[in-house]
């Protein structure tokens, strides 16, 4: 990270020195009321698992001494990541002071979640959330439709499977929405379509429009199957943009349902007519087996700020190698530190599957230089005439130079120009 914004000293202060788990007191009953009538723990003893802990803490027979444990707080904290090319505020000039700013301690007020913002070397943004459970998941969902870009599909489901997707009173439609961060739409009993519409980011689209069709697959009156298969071998059997299920599911009228690889599921759900159900499945059990046989793996070490080279916009990248290799690329989860890439394939093709997976790596560097503040004016020039010129006359520089002035509560940091090379 080349920057931390901490939204307000007072947040921050209050995020580090976390909950202090309150003393529970309990008093002790007084020796002198031995000549007194039983007490209920004398008519009622305790279970022998509670009377040997409380011989094993030597404590007096008869006394309340054995002490409550404090109650730990509740709280958790989660990283989320906003991609460069999905940030909605891209203006450096306004990180951390600016709209972004502004939504973040709305968001904040509205959840009651704790925020820091932080800024990659890549210029993607990374949103550290605290608080409890719920607290997390609702700011989630706001980062998600208020500082992220969004997209949108329609998933078409059987009309009368609709009611199952809200749940009672809509208490599953909610808990999806939290847990997917999306919004989906659900047409009204008096719309005739089946269409359900999904809005979010491309990941969580992907979750959500998975959990509906699993929805649906449990209501349906067809035949529905489930075959567990390995999460590394999806991938070919969906196949290069998902065409090889395509084919299968057109060719035998059965719907079928890969987890996405966002969604950590081994299981592959069917659904539809018996017998082209089996013929369906068949044919899927046969492509894992196949693969299972003939393929093996190599593991080679890429540098975490390059795996998005490698997995290209919206996957495509990896879908290149698996159509013209026929050789799966495994990338580490983005919150995770791993930098090692696992490919699989046919050995014979590994090779180039190797080649092209290095050659996407290193398709991109990036360069910075340190600048003074007051330089940035005029490396920018006149409505950004300056910027402008270099950058028709490099057109091999992509994006854009990006600088700015990171006011914190008691510092100010200069983040230096970055240059995207292609």
């Amino acid at each position: 990270m080349s920057s931390v914004a901490v939204l307000t000293q007072e947040s921050f202060a209050e995020h580090r020195s976390g909950l202090v788990p309150q003393q529970i007191k309990v008093a002790t009953l007084n020796s002198e009321e031995e000549n007194d009538p039983p007490t209920y723990k004398d008519a009622f003893p305790p279970l022998p698992e509670k009377a040997a802990c409380l011989e094993s803490a030597q404590e007096p027979a008869g006394a309340w001494s054995n002490k409550i444990r404090p109650i730990k707080a509740s709280v958790i904290t989660q990283v989320f990541h906003v991609p460069l090319e999905e940030r909605k505020y891209k203006d450096m000039n306004q990180f951390g002071e600016g709209e972004q700013a502004k939504i973040c301690l709305e968001i904040m007020q509205r959840t009651g979640a704790h925020l820091e913002l932080s800024l990659a070397k890549d210029q993607g943004l990374s949103i550290m959330v605290s608080g409890k459970l719920d607290a997390v998941m609702k700011a989630r969902k706001d980062i998600v439709a208020r500082l992220q870009t969004q997209a949108s599909a329609t998933v078409p489901i059987p009309k009368e499977h609709h009611r199952f997707v809200i749940g009672k009173n809509g208490e599953k439609l909610q808990d999806l929405e939290l847990k997917t961060a999306t919004k989906i739409q659900i047409p009204r009993p008096d719309d005739p379509s089946n269409q359900i519409k999904i809005t979010g980011t491309k990941e969580g689209i992907e979750k959500a429009r998975h959990e509906v069709l699993l929805i649906s697959a449990e209501q349906d009156k067809r035949a529905v199957e489930r075959l567990e298969v390995e999460k590394a071998f999806h991938p070919f059997i969906a196949g290069p943009y998902n065409r090889l299920v395509g084919e299968i599911m057109q060719e035998t009228g059965t719907r079928i349902n890969i987890p996405p690889p966002s969604v950590n599921r081994t299981e592959i759900v069917f659904t539809g007519e018996k017998e082209q159900l089996a013929q369906a499945v068949a044919r899927i059990k046969k492509i894992y087996e196949e693969k299972k046989k003939k393929t093996t793996t190599i593991a080679v070490e890429v540098k975490k700020s390059q795996h998005k080279y490698v997995i290209g916009p919206k996957g495509n990248s990896l879908q290149e190698i698996l159509e013209r290799t026929g050789v799966s690329v495994e990338i580490p989860p983005s919150d995770s530190i791993s930098e090692t890439v696992i490919l699989r394939g046919e050995p014979e093709k590994l090779g180039q599957a190797l080649t092209e997976v290095y050659a996407k790596a290193n398709s991109f560097t990036v360069s910075s230089v340190s600048a003074p503040s007051w330089l940035h004016r005029f490396i920018i020039g006149k409505k950004g005439q300056n910027l402008a010129k270099i950058t028709q006359q490099m057109p091999k520089v992509g994006k854009c130079f990006q600088f700015g002035i990171l006011r914190l509560p008691d510092m100010v940091l200069f983040l230096p120009i970055v240059v995207w090379m292609l």
